[in-house]
C-alpha cells in the first residue's frame, strides 16, 4: 500500500477513518471536500486489485450531478423565477419514498428488464425492488439533493440536479452488507467494511447490480434535467454528466484495479464534472487538467484521478438542525436557524423551494477553498451563480440521501 494523498486539512476521526481503509487496500486518497463517514470518510477514495467495498460505494449508489447548459439566458428568466421555482417543485417529485407522478414519468425504460435483476436472490424480493424502482425513477428525494437553475458567467443558463439510485440502491447495498457478513438478503446487520471478491458469485452479483444502479440514476437524473429545462422553455446544448458514490474499473500506472470514490467526482485529463456549493453558493463546472508537467501529473495519478464532489460539511445534521420529538418539541436547539439561512440566500438571490437548517450554507466549506486545496489537478470551466434552488422541505425525513 502506497501512502494515502490527502488534500486539504481534516478533523482527526476524518484521517483515522482513512487510514483504516487504506489498510485494506492498494491506494487511497482523501479529497479537500471530505469529513466523516460511514467506515469510509466521504470525499475517499480507494483502489483494490480484485474487490469491491460495499460501504464504500455507500448506500445512495450512483449518486451524482447531472448539468445542462440550456439556449436560455438570465435576462428571460428574471422576470418569472418565482413563478418557475413554484412549477418546477409541483412537477418533480422531492421527498422520502416519493413516485413518480408525472404522467412522462419512465417506467418503461430497457433497464427494467436488464438481465442483472436476476442477481437479486428470490423472486420476490427481485419483483419488490423491481416496482420500487419503476415507481421511484424520475424522484428527487430529500436531504442535500436538489434541483437548481444557474445562470454562468455569460449568463448563460443551466439547470442542475444531485441525487442518486433512490430506494433501489439503497435496497442493493443492504442486500449485499447482509450476504458480505453471511446473513439473509433483506436482514439488518452492522454497517461495517464488507469487501467482496468480484472472481466469487457474490462479488459478481453486487457488481451487477451496483452497475445497473448506476444506469438507474443516470436515467433519473437525465430525465429530471431535462423535463425542468422543457418546463423553463429551453433546449439542451450541453450535458455534463458524473456519478460520485461508485466503483469503476480502471487502469491506474499500467495496473487495473477496481476504484472506488464516495463522494469523489471522476477527474481525468479532459473529463468535464459538474460540481455543487450550497444552496446559497456558487457551483462549477470543471475539468480535469491535460498538464505536461511531472509533478501536476504525479499528483493526479496520486489522487486517482479524482476531486471533491462538492464544498463538504463542516457541521452534522443534528448539530445543524438540532433534535425535536415526533411531536415537534425542541430536545436540543440546533446552532443554524431557519432565518439565519434564509437570510443567507435572500441575500444571494436565490429563489428557494423546501430546504431545512441541516443543509444551509453555513454548514459547508467555501468551494473555492476547497478547489484550490485540490491544487492544479482541476481546472474551471464555468461558475454557475443559483438562481433557484428546489429541495424538499424542512421535515422530509429519506433514508436514502447519500
Amino acid at each position: 500500500m502506497t501512502e494515502p494523498q490527502i488534500f486539504g486539512t481534516h478533523e482527526p476521526k476524518t484521517l483515522d477513518q482513512l487510514r483504516d481503509v487504506a489498510s485494506r487496500a492498494e491506494r487511497a486518497a482523501l479529497m479537500a471536500d471530505g469529513h466523516l463517514g460511514y467506515v469510509m470518510p466521504i470525499g475517499g477514495v480507494t483502489a483494490y486489485r480484485n474487490q469491491v467495498s460495499v460501504v464504500g460505494v455507500g448506500f445512495d449508489i450512483a449518486c451524482g450531478n447531472a448539468a445542462i447548459r440550456t439556449d436560455l439566458t438570465r435576462a428571460q428568466l428574471v422576470p418569472h423565477l418565482s413563478a418557475l421555482a413554484d412549477t418546477i417543485q409541483d412537477a418533480v417529485s422531492f421527498g422520502m419514498g416519493r413516485k413518480n407522478r408525472a404522467e412522462d414519468a419512465p417506467s418503461d425504460d430497457p433497464l427494467f428488464e436488464d438481465p442483472a435483476w436476476d442477481a437479486v436472490p428470490g423472486k420476490h424480493e427481485r419483483e419488490r425492488l423491481r416496482a420500487k424502482a419503476r415507481d421511484q425513477l424520475g424522484t428527487v428525494g430529500s436531504g442535500n439533493h436538489y434541483v437548481d437553475v444557474f445562470a454562468d458567467e455569460a449568463d448563460r443558463v443551466w439547470v442542475g440536479v444531485h441525487f442518486g439510485s433512490r430506494g433501489f440502491g439503497f435496497g442493493v447495498a443492504h442486500g449485499f452488507l447482509a450476504l458480505g457478513q453471511n446473513r439473509a438478503w433483506g436482514e439488518r446487520v452492522p454497517e461495517r467494511e464488507t469487501l467482496l471478491d468480484i472472481a466469487k458469485p457474490v462479488g459478481e452479483a453486487y457488481w451487477q447490480l451496483m452497475n445497473l444502479a448506476g444506469r438507474y440514476a443516470y436515467a433519473g437524473r437525465e430525465w429530471v434535467a431535462r423535463k425542468v429545462v422543457a418546463l423553463l422553455g429551453g433546449r439542451e446544448l450541453e450535458l455534463v454528466h458524473n456519478h460520485h458514490n461508485f466503483a469503476w474499473q480502471e487502469q491506474h500506472g499500467g495496473e487495473r484495479f477496481y476504484v472506488v470514490r464516495k463522494g469523489a467526482t471522476p477527474a481525468f485529463p479532459g473529463q468535464k464534472g459538474f460540481v455543487g456549493g450550497s444552496m446559497g453558493d456558487d457551483a462549477v463546472i470543471i475539468q480535469g487538467v491535460a498538464s505536461d508537467d511531472p509533478a501536476v501529473r504525479e499528483l493526479q495519478a496520486r489522487a486517482l484521478y479524482s476531486t471533491v464532489h462538492g464544498a463538504g460539511r463542516v457541521m452534522s445534521r443534528t448539530a445543524a438542525a438540532g433534535k425535536r420529538t415526533r411531536r415537534g418539541q425542541v430536545i436540543k436547539p440546533g446552532a443554524v436557524s431557519r432565518e439565519m439561512m434564509l437570510e443567507w440566500v435572500e441575500r444571494k438571490n436565490v429563489i428557494l423551494r423546501g430546504g431545512g437548517t441541516d443543509e444551509s450554507p453555513h454548514v459547508y466549506r467555501r468551494l473555492p477553498d476547497v478547489l484550490a486545496a485540490q491544487g492544479p489537478t482541476v481546472e474551471v470551466l464555468h461558475v454557475l451563480r443559483p438562481l433557484i434552488v428546489v429541495m424538499a422541505g424542512a421535515e422530509e425525513f429519506d433514508p436514502y440521501k447519500d
